[in-house]
């Protein structure tokens, strides 16, 4: 089902549509494409809270700007739904995050507006700088603007970029939309500074005066620049002391500005295209701006809060009527408080996820032992390698694929000094609805490479409880990866266990075939197990638990009564624990038809999680049809 756009958005399928509007019009075409959003999130579901609070900020950009030809970035996407809809994809909005349909994110292959593929934070002003200096290099006057939250700004390749751009000379506009948040509250330095620089009155009243002098400056020459670039230093220097650190980086800064005032706005931006050089514009906004709920709700919930009922703000829950599993982050939440009311030593690390990850569990209890330390993965692992040289056992939980943007840290800092360090990889596998940007879809493959480092996944909530309980007092680099949702143990806090590190176990003695496992999608072999014994096939099924170091006693069993094995992985085949399997099949001189079940060579797009394992051939009827295949060989051998 379709939402009807409002009157003056139905006329708006680029941004040349927005433009024949006169700006007297731009009011309503915002509140127009705000409510569009609200309709369709609250039917659909997807991030909420960002884009409404970029609206306007995003008409005046499209107004102004000569989209596509200028070249607009997006960080991480999630405030983009306003730009995807008036960039000619309004009729398909409702198919966003979908199987099938258009992408929760920028995306290049997708739209020519698109001009960066987004999903992990802090990429906008590295991408827009590197097309703003091949723009200078081929000639070419084009605008380039990056749009960056206060929260992805905390991550350090967001300075690193400034720093570049700063030296650049390059026609770069960063727009810091700044409402003091990303998806949980942000923390750090960088917010109380942010902070400063909006709440200072006096500056806040001159700089208004400096900006008057600015757009004059064409009328005056060079040299009545060079006094009034000194002018506006001088006095953004003697009120605001902070202010200096994006003029130290040599970017022009301007603002704070209303970021909610379309037609100010506008002006704003038309002056700074005339303006030459790096430079950045601070936008304060309201995250969920224009929907009261939101606007004054929780902002964590409100970042994407599903379906809910868009005239009363009601949050649609489904109430089951059976006990059910919990997820695996709150399993691991709750577990990592046990652990540490336990164990002194034990402490929690995530990088800007603590709601996400469960982390804010342990930082409610245990507030001076559980760090959120801002969008900045590279530190989080780093700064646990530091916790765990004076003897504590540090629990750093990363998104799998933002543990990727960590990956030298984990080696260099972690793996190469042995260090007793648990990374937690939460949303293992595939992600859903946010795709390919955010699938955790490598780890295995890039950690079982790693020296000292121990490669583990839990089938259920018990193994999660037993693998965190048994890296909690292993004396080395010890990794748990886990899927996003719910396991399958409503009854799930037993008592802990250690696993011997390498030890798989037996879950369906069988014969014929035998399926190898890892991890929670595991659970789908047990029930192709169960729909394949009715049909009078019987394989047997091993739980891995580890695929480094592998259990070779449990392997020397399976290669040894067994020539037809199936691998399972909610992973990538290549290099994965298929190809551990294999590789250890080859070097003990075993010889048997393996057929490996993963996730292939190419990049899946969102859609459900079952979708994309049953498209990818790992789903329950995925796994029972390959040991089908397998056994009508066998019987023909």
């Amino acid at each position: 089902m379709q939402i009807t756009p409002g009157p003056l958005l139905a006329q708006i399928d680029t941004p040349e549509d927005l433009k024949k509007f006169s700006k007297d019009k731009l009011v309503q075409v915002c509140e127009e494409l705000r409510q569009f959003i609200v309709d369709n999130v609250s039917v659909y579901g997807g991030h909420f809270g960002a884009s409404l609070g970029v609206v306007e900020l995003t008409v005046a950009l499209h107004y102004v700007l000569n989209t596509p030809t200028d070249q607009l970035v997006w960080d991480v996407g999630h405030q983009a739904y306003g730009h995807k809809i008036l960039t000619g994809r309004k009729g398909r909005f409702h198919t966003n995050r979908v199987y099938g349909g258009i992408s929760g994110f920028p995306k290049r292959k997708e739209s020519e507006y698109d001009t960066f593929g987004v999903g992990h934070s802090s990429t906008s002003i590295s991408a827009a700088l590197g097309m703003a200096v091949a723009s200078k290099y081929k000639g070419s006057n084009i605008q380039h603007v990056a749009v960056i939250g206060d929260g992805s700004m905390t991550g350090g390749m967001a300075f690193e970029a400034m720093n570049h751009a700063g030296v650049s000379d390059s026609n770069l506009l960063i727009i810091l939309n700044d409402n003091c948040m990303s998806i949980d509250p942000n923390v750090g330095a960088l917010k109380d500074y942010l902070t400063d620089i909006t709440t200072s009155h006096t500056y806040n009243k001159v700089k208004d005066e400096v900006w008057k002098m600015l757009g004059k400056l064409s009328k005056f020459g060079s040299s009545a620049q060079e006094v009034i670039s000194k002018v506006e230093g001088a006095i953004k220097s003697a009120v605001l002391k902070q202010s200096n650190l994006f003029e130290s980086l040599n970017l022009r800064y301007f603002g704070p500005v209303d970021g909610h005032d379309v037609d100010h706005l506008v002006e704003i931006l038309r002056d700074l295209k005339d303006i030459p050089g790096p430079k950045i514009l601070h936008c304060i906004t309201v995250k969920g701006k224009g929907y009261e709920p939101a606007e004054k709700g929780n902002k964590t919930t409100w970042h994407a809060p599903g379906t809910f009922d868009k005239v009363t703000g009601e949050i649609f829950k489904k109430v089951p009527s059976t006990p059910q599993a919990p997820k695996y982050q709150d399993v691991f939440g709750h577990t990592l408080v046990e652990l540490a009311e336990k164990d002194s030593r034990i402490m929690g690390v995530t990088p800007a996820m603590p709601s996400g990850s469960s982390m804010n569990i342990m930082m409610k209890a245990m507030p001076d032992r559980a760090f959120d330390v801002g969008i900045a993965e590279q530190h989080a692992v780093t700064f646990s390698a530091g916790l765990a040289t004076q003897g504590l056992v540090p629990f750093c939980n990363i998104y799998s694929t933002f543990m990727q943007r960590a990956y030298d840290q984990v080696v260099h800092d972690v793996c190469l000094q042995n260090l007793p360090v648990v990374l937690c990889m939460d949303r293992a596998g595939f992600a859903g609805a946010d795709g390919p940007t955010h699938h955790g879809a490598y780890d295995i493959a890039y950690f079982r490479c790693v020296p000292n480092l121990v490669v583990s996944a839990p089938m259920n909530e018990e193994e999660l409880r037993n693998l965190m309980y048994t890296g909690s007092i292993y004396n080395g680099p010890f990794s748990i990866r886990y899927p996003r949702g719910a396991g399958v143990m409503p009854e799930w806090k037993t008592p802990f266990r250690e696993i011997p590190v390498g030890q798989g176990r037996i879950v369906r003695e069988g014969e014929e075939v035998a399926i190898l496992t890892i991890g929670h999608i595991g659970n789908y072999a047990v029930e192709a197990c169960e729909v394949l014994a009715k049909e009078g096939l019987n394989p047997a099924h091993y739980d891995m638990r580890f695929v480094k170091p592998l259990d070779e006693e449990l392997l020397h069993e399976v290669f040894g009564k067994f020539k037809k094995v199936v691998t399972v992985e909610d992973g990538c085949l290549m290099g994965g624990f298929g190809s551990a399997v294999l590789e250890w099949m080859m070097d003990q001189g075993y010889t048997a038809q393996v057929k490996r079940l993963g996730i292939p060579d190419e990049v899946i797009e969102h859609g459900e999680q079952i979708e994309l394992h049953r498209e990818c051939g790992f789903d329950p009827e995925g796994i029972a049809a390959t040991v089908r295949s397998l056994s009508e060989v066998a019987r023909t051998v």
